[in-house]
């Protein structure tokens, strides 16, 4: 067992000094944003795990020859102990692919003990895998992890072990769950990859309203297209429901959060902001004000005073953040969202004072209409019907498929 907690200092010095082999194109083939517990209970209450072994299910956007796997303790109120650990290649029908399983290992040992606040990334491995395969990551939790650091809106399976290491095991679930726990990254090296296209976004981006297992997301939609023109991106979703711009709650702000779910994945190339629509509903539709929470079931979230003016100061923060570290920053207006319940006048006027910005100020590097992709073309303050899951905000299948579909792909043409 690997502890980082009981390192000495010399043998930390060691580990540090250990020459790391060189790759020549590792990008980020799978992500999922994590973010701190919503509550304490209720529907959002993050879970705690304790001597069970989970398993989730991934689908890979760009296929390597190698791999590695980054686990994440970013909210933890405690270390967090891995037991052992594995990946497979999952076939069409969900089954294991014979001869594919692999463990993941941590400085050679089969576990790891990981630190407060800390990510954790397993040593390589050798998996031959194509774009759009699906694997399953398994492993086993000895201890109590407390609050999960997790990201809620994972849209498949995540199954809950009954008690036990059944890592490698054929196990029936004691309990199933559709978020993401303790995993963020999944990077592959490939030989053709073009790099990394992250998006960048809230609920919409995270693919909620879309058919869970089915990989029906606008950025799904976008990795399909690209890979149908022979563009080999790996894209990244970074989208976490309820996101702001400028204020906590739901995840991390969009600014708080650009260095880690953002510009520490590998070889990122562009990028599109699409989020804006939680900072103006929250601030002007009074989505919170309700002691019971709103329609968020007990959720409260802290809500400034902002202004439209704020919000351009944020998105001119993330491009020039961005920009410094070589990334095309692609913007979109903020999407219709009239009909929804924080809708409001004056958060729509605000919205159209955003999208004007981001449409005509030239400080992206290039603008896509998603907001246009989902509009009813007769009420343009509105989603058409059918594109959104009944409550005017988030999109449909048939909604995200469009937007998806709207990317304009000379704009990830290489040089």
């Amino acid at each position: 067992m690997y502890f980082i907690n009981k390192l000495t200092l010399s043998a930390a010095a060691l580990i540090l000094a250990t020459p790391v082999a060189a790759h020549d194109n590792w990008v980020a083939s799978w992500t999922a944003s994590p973010h701190a517990p919503l509550t304490d209970e209720g529907p959002f209450a993050a879970p705690s795990y304790d001597d069970v072994t989970i398993s989730q299910v991934l689908r890979l956007s760009e296929g390597g020859d190698r791999l590695r796997v980054h686990f994440t303790n970013r909210y933890g109120d405690r270390p967090l102990e891995i037991g052992a650990a594995r990946i497979v290649l999952l076939d069409d029908a969900g089954n294991e692919v014979a001869g594919t399983s692999r463990p993941l290992t941590f400085g050679g040992e089969s576990g790891a003990v990981i630190p407060r606040g800390a990510p954790f990334v397993s040593d390589e491995v050798g998996l031959d895998t194509s774009d759009f395969d699906k694997v399953k990551v398994e492993f086993y939790l000895p201890e109590e992890t407390g609050p999960c650091t997790c990201h809620l809106t994972g849209l498949d399976t995540l199954a809950v072990s009954p008690s036990g290491n059944h890592v490698g095991d054929s196990w029936e679930p004691a309990s199933t769950a559709m978020h993401r726990a303790f995993l963020s990254v999944v990077e592959v090296d490939s030989d053709d990859a073009l790099g990394t296209i992250v998006t960048y976004g809230d609920s919409i981006t995270d693919g909620v309203g879309s058919t869970p297992g089915e990989d029906r997301r606008w950025p799904d939609v976008l990795a399909e297209r690209l890979e149908a023109a022979g563009l080999e991106y790996a894209v990244a979703n970074a989208g976490i429901s309820g996101n702001r711009v400028l204020s906590p709650g739901m995840g991390e702000s969009a600014l708080a959060r650009l260095d880690e779910d953002v510009l520490s994945l590998p070889n990122v190339t562009h990028m599109i902001v699409f989020v804006g629509v939680n900072d103006i509903g929250n601030r002007f539709g009074g989505a919170f004000d309700n002691p019971d929470g709103g329609p968020l079931g007990g959720l409260r979230l802290d809500q400034p005073d902002i202004d439209a003016e704020q919000m351009i100061e944020g998105y001119r923060q993330i491009i020039t953040r961005a920009r410094s570290e070589g990334i095309e920053v692609i913007g979109s207006p903020i999407g219709p969202y009239k009909g929804a319940a924080y809708w409001s006048e004056e958060g729509e006027a605000a919205r159209q004072a955003v999208n004007d910005w981001i449409v005509n100020s030239g400080e992206f590097d290039a603008v896509v209409r998603l907001d246009l992709a989902f509009a009813d073309p007769d009420v343009p303050q509105a989603m058409r019907d059918g594109y959104h899951m009944g409550d005017f905000l988030h999109g449909s299948d048939a909604g995200l498929r469009a937007v998806g579909e709207s990317i304009d792909l000379t704009l990830f043409q290489p040089d």
